[in-house]
């Protein structure tokens, strides 16, 4: 009786133990996913001469320093090539922020920053007479899960002879949209992108913008000749006429604007 009392105890005790360390077991294997960063692309649009120099001089010496402060970094700024049919001036900042938290905090924060405050009063003190732009347009962005963080691109040319190439394509239906973002991600043409080395900084789904459904991405290029002949060599390549080739990809675009850009020499890259 004794006998069966002990065997019973112990199938007890291996039991529990059985319980306790399977948790922490597939704890171990569980793979590590990056968090996604969100983006605000804002772009600043401009009349006069004057406005931009006031407005490149509070980016440079108060805002980029002041977003610096915060833990905020890879701030990109950019102005569109020049373009004849286009008579407004722009400037385009690129912010990358870990969570939604930090961009709904970041115009109170920068708000009690004195050396923000000081340097920037010629932009944030201007009169309505004399505003230092004509409008700001703003679009909110999350990364793409298999592109998840800014990349920099790895560029030696002169930032004058840069291209960076801002791409937003739009859907006729937010099912069609997420089909193209699909395409995007497990579809693989994230990856072709990188296999020609196209210097992607981001790829990107609009959450809050003008232009809804569509996504966003910017690729990067030494200068307009390494452009057109990574776009050729896209358009050419066996892996791109497969997947556009493939009918549950058809008509998922059904408009692209696209927006040639360089570096000012304050932009982080």
């Amino acid at each position: 009786m004794k006998l069966k009392k002990l065997l019973f105890l112990i199938l007890i005790i291996f039991t529990i133990t059985s319980f306790k360390t399977t948790p922490a077991n597939a704890m171990e294997t569980k793979p590590v996913t990056k968090s996604r960063e969100f983006y605000q692309l804002k772009t600043y649009i401009l009349k006069t001469k004057q406005q931009e120099q006031i407005t490149d001089k509070y980016l440079k010496e108060s805002y980029l320093p002041g977003l610096k402060k915060l833990g905020i970094k890879n701030i990109g700024v950019f102005k569109p090539k020049p373009n004849a049919t286009d008579t407004l001036k722009k400037i385009m900042v690129l912010i990358p922020f870990l969570s939604m938290e930090q961009f709904l905090g970041l115009d109170e924060k920068l708000a009690k920053d004195k050396t923000y405050l000081a340097t920037g009063a010629e932009y944030l003190d201007a009169t309505y007479k004399q505003p230092p732009y004509t409008r700001i347009e703003s679009v909110l962005l999350k990364a793409f899960s298999d592109h998840p963080i800014l990349t920099k691109p790895a560029l030696n040319s002169a930032r004058a002879n840069r291209v960076y190439e801002l791409r937003s394509y739009e859907s006729a239906t937010e099912a069609i949209y997420k089909n193209k973002v699909d395409m995007f991600n497990g579809g693989g043409e994230i990856k072709l992108f990188d296999k020609l080395g196209f210097n992607a900084v981001f790829y990107s789904e609009v959450i809050s913008g003008a232009k809804m459904p569509n996504l966003m991405y910017m690729t990067t290029f030494a200068d307009q000749a390494s452009r057109d002949a990574h776009w050729k060599s896209f358009g050419e390549a066996p892996e791109w006429k497969e997947m556009s080739g493939m009918e549950k990809y058809k008509n998922n675009v059904s408009h692209i604007d696209i927006t040639f850009m360089y570096p000012t020499d304050y932009s982080d890259y």
